[in-house]
């Protein structure tokens, strides 16, 4: 069972700059929410309610203004610095005291996913004991992407970085289940040609243990990366399109948390204080009166 997850909310952001030169790239808005929403209501959503948030050296409290403690959520929020990126299994190593001697699940905090099934899904992923689970997508431009290839039983049969060559149009996503072995195999990882440890090659190192298994978003969820002001704006103009033709919002986290029962409307009353007078707080106030 994975009672623990970290969001990777660190990187330079250089692909949106010069936007992102002051403000770190998560805190950012999707439509009406900054981007670390949607990471943080993806391991909420698993059921995780123990988050470590790793975040560039000197922006810890512009992420604290937002999300102190994780108490109004009812859930526990810790974070840690990262220096300077070094790759995402980095992640397990600078996370490797709050990890412990539990398994944990990996999100980065510029992926979006959205789906009918996906928190079935992620509950499924959620329950995993042993090995590393991935989710997988299909995608258009598969050599953008790290990408895996399978035989006809759906095993994981080889993982390649940006491949010249097609070899599946299944991409590996930005969330990752793992068991306690993550953080002895992270620290065995060598630097890239890049000068970075690859989650690649993290792995290829469960694979070889034959221990790798993968999972699937499906044709009717949706991954978008906001890596780009291009996918940036794309995945703003998906959740605005969505929200406002079901007049339900995506990743809106004090909802998942009052859904689960982790939270009382005390607290979504608290929420719409903290927020003030806009669109996000009358949401949560039409929770508060529809019970």
């Amino acid at each position: 069972m994975i009672k623990k997850g970290i969001i990777l909310a660190g990187g330079l952001g250089t692909r949106m700059s010069p936007l992102t030169k002051a403000v770190n790239k998560q805190l950012l808005p999707i439509y009406d929410k900054p981007l670390i929403y949607y990471p943080l209501s993806i391991l909420m959503l698993a059921k995780i309610k123990d988050i470590l948030i790793i975040v560039n050296k000197g922006q810890l409290n512009q992420f604290k203004k937002l999300i102190p403690s994780g108490k109004n959520l009812g859930i526990k929020i810790s974070y840690a610095e990262q220096k300077s990126p070094r790759g995402l299994p980095d992640a397990f190593l600078v996370g490797e005291k709050f990890i412990g001697k539990d398994n944990v699940a990996l999100i980065l905090g510029d992926n979006f996913f959205y789906g009918q099934n996906l928190t079935k899904k992620l509950q499924e992923c959620s329950k995993l004991s042993s090995g590393a689970k991935i989710l997988l997508h299909s995608v258009s431009k598969p050599e953008a992407y790290g990408v895996a290839k399978l035989n006809n039983k759906k095993k994981i049969i080889k993982i390649i970085e940006k491949p010249k060559k097609f070899i599946s149009d299944y991409a590996v996503t930005g969330l990752y289940f793992f068991d306690n072995q993550v953080v002895k195999i992270a620290k065995t990882l060598k630097p890239s040609k890049r000068g970075e440890i690859e989650i690649i090659d993290l792995l290829n190192k469960y694979k070889k243990r034959n221990k790798l298994y993968a999972d699937f978003i499906g044709r009717g969820g949706a991954w978008l990366d906001t890596g780009s002001i291009e996918d940036f704006y794309k995945t703003t103009s998906f959740v605005a399109a969505i929200e406002s033709r079901q007049g339900l919002k995506i990743a809106c986290i004090e909802e998942i948390a009052y859904q689960y029962g982790w939270i009382t409307k005390k607290h979504l009353i608290q929420s719409t204080k903290f927020y003030g007078n806009c669109d996000y707080s009358k949401y949560l106030k039409k929770l508060i009166f529809r019970d």
